[in-house]
Formats: structure tokens, sequence, C-alpha cells
């Protein structure tokens, strides 16, 4: 188990359905560029892109770009 999985939710919640969720604008025309740009901020760009794509997946229901 992660050492801070309480927080590790809450930053799951705040971007998939919180208030960061609404900076993304999930379901809509470069959400997950959007997503990569933003979290991009607090983890290296690489480990970004993976974490928004399962994000995608989970609020959309599909991997980005399979609209």
């Amino acid at each position: 188990m992660a050492r801070n999985s309480g927080g590790t939710r809450r930053l799951k919640r705040y971007w998939a359905y919180g208030k960061g969720a609404t900076k993304i604008r999930w379901g809509t025309p470069g959400d997950f560029n959007r997503c990569v740009r933003r979290v991009s901020k607090y983890m290296p760009r690489s480990v970004a892109k993976g974490y928004c794509a399962k994000l995608h997946k989970r609020v959309v229901g599909k991997w980005p770009g399979r609209h």
C-alpha cells in the first residue's frame, strides 16, 4: 500500500471530479493536453501523460484519442 494513499485519493478526486476537473474540462477537445500541461507542474511530463491517460479513461470512459 502507498504510504500516502489518502493524499493520493484526494489528488485523484481533485483532477477527476473536483476543481482540477473544471480546469481540464473532461470530454471536450484538448482535455488530455490540458491535463498534461497542468499536472506536469507537479510531476515529470512522462509520468503526467500516463496519469492523465488513466484519469481520462476513468472520467470519459475511453482512452485519449479514442473518441
